[in-house]
């Protein structure tokens, strides 16, 4: 088994995904996957939660960096 070397990828905000804060398209960028589903499952899981995904959110949104 090889493991690729390579710079730690950033957890920034996204500039270019961004509707509220960018959090949504910074998950998503630095997993790889499809914005709108990150979205679906950010709305999903703050309807199902009572509101604790939009306090993860907020604390997200305050802690994630801006990209430069």
């Amino acid at each position: 088994m090889t493991f690729e070397s390579s710079s730690p990828r950033e957890f920034t905000l996204s500039n270019s995904q961004k509707m509220i804060g960018g959090v949504c398209g910074g998950i998503a960028d630095y997993f790889g996957w499809d914005v709108n589903l990150v979205r679906v499952a950010t709305v999903a899981g703050a309807v199902l939660s009572g509101g604790t995904v939009v306090l993860i959110y907020l604390a997200a949104l305050m802690l994630m960096p801006r990209r430069p």
